[in-house]
């Protein structure tokens, strides 16, 4: 089963994620949504499908990465997460709450062996397409 199909996020805490964002907007140019920023490309499987990266600032004291200490998160894009938590399940791995649906996609947590709080997301990226489509950073 194809697991990971690339990242789909960057996440990292700060102090202030308004400024930061604006810092990064500034000086290297990325445009900002409501979340952060969001990266479009074109997927390996077709060269015609759009995929999405979202980069994010959260507050340093947001509990969204918990039970992980780190102040990062990476958040990966996987092919059927239903699946995907089974099989992580039956191998002992420890997951994180509950999956949720959204709109634009599933997301499960689980934890490496190390504490690191990942997050996994089948996306569904149309949903980027219509709402984001000209507010993305693939000039």
């Amino acid at each position: 089963m194809k697991k990971v199909t690339g990242i789909g996020g960057i996440f990292f805490k700060t102090q202030d994620p308004k400024q930061m964002k604006d810092w990064y907007q500034e000086h290297l140019g990325m445009k900002m949504n409501e979340y952060g920023s969001l990266f479009e490309f074109r997927t390996g499987d077709d060269g015609q499908k759009k995929g999405y990266l979202q980069w994010s600032t959260f507050a340093k004291d947001s509990d969204y990465f918990a039970p992980s200490a780190q102040n990062f998160m990476i958040n990966y894009r996987v092919h059927d997460l239903e699946k995907l938590l089974e099989e992580l399940k039956s191998s002992g791995v420890e997951i994180v709450g509950e999956m949720q649906v959204y709109e634009y996609g599933k997301f499960a947590h689980i934890m490496d062996p190390e504490g690191n709080k990942i997050e996994l997301w089948e996306p569904v990226d149309e949903v980027f397409t219509k709402e984001y489509d000209g507010n993305t950073n693939h000039e």
